[in-house]
């Protein structure tokens, strides 16, 4: 789990607000807050670490939490919806609440189409920049933009994490590397995407000494 804080309010003359009316472990009182979680796998993703990223949003992916009979027992909500909350509470390590909740959902979308598979739509525009485990090969998958589709492959022969090294569409190759603008023209179009190059700094990554002490402290945070 990605806790939201640890360790709970418990015992304390703190008073953080209404969360210590929670259980020790509850909801925000120390639990896996979904809806917060998901932004941990943004912020790798904004660093360009593809294997901590994907780690991360298989972490907060409910099938993981329902692979066994036992994992069913312990989850006991929906696999197939984002649970807002997983308890860390002792009688409740590992179960699941408030399902169906739209913040959680909506956020874990997105951070897996927009941050993982790098789709972003920007006004007219779909910016394309992937952000996946080294290990995989690429993947593929269609965009629709009114009445257009766009058939995207992914393809990543150098094994890396981020970086756009060629951008086709309709078969000619792009000199933006960052995306393109869409077509309202109801037909079919070609995207291609070859991974590698340059990596392209983000969210005031590179040579920012603190960006690397944010790294840290989200590895930390983020430990089994």
């Amino acid at each position: 789990m990605i806790l939201l804080l640890t360790p709970a309010f418990d015992q304390t003359a703190l008073e953080p607000g209404y969360i210590k009316g929670y259980v020790p472990g509850v909801r925000e009182n120390g639990a896996q807050y979904t809806h917060a979680a998901v932004w941990a796998v943004i912020a790798f993703a904004e660093l360009g670490d593809g294997d901590k990223a994907v780690e991360l949003f298989g972490m907060l992916n409910p099938i993981t939490h329902t692979s066994t009979p036992h994992d069913v027992e312990r989850y006991r909500v929906e696999p197939y919806a984002s649970a807002g909350d997983v308890y860390s509470a002792a009688a409740h390590v590992g179960r699941g609440g408030w399902t169906w909740y739209s913040g959680s959902s909506g956020w874990l979308y997105r951070a897996g189409v927009e941050w993982l598979l790098g789709v972003r739509l920007q006004g007219a525009r779909v910016v394309i920049d992937p952000c996946i485990p080294a290990a995989w090969p690429g993947f593929t998958m269609t965009f629709r933009h009114r009445g257009a589709r766009y058939d995207i492959v992914v393809e990543n022969p150098g094994r890396v994490c981020n970086g756009v090294a060629a951008l086709e569409l309709d078969g000619v190759a792009l000199a933006d590397l960052t995306g393109f603008t869409l077509a309202e023209d109801d037909q079919s179009h070609q995207v291609r995407v070859v991974m590698g190059g340059e990596r392209r700094t983000k969210g005031g990554a590179g040579n920012d000494p603190h960006w690397s002490e944010m790294e840290r402290r989200l590895l930390e945070a983020t430990r089994p």
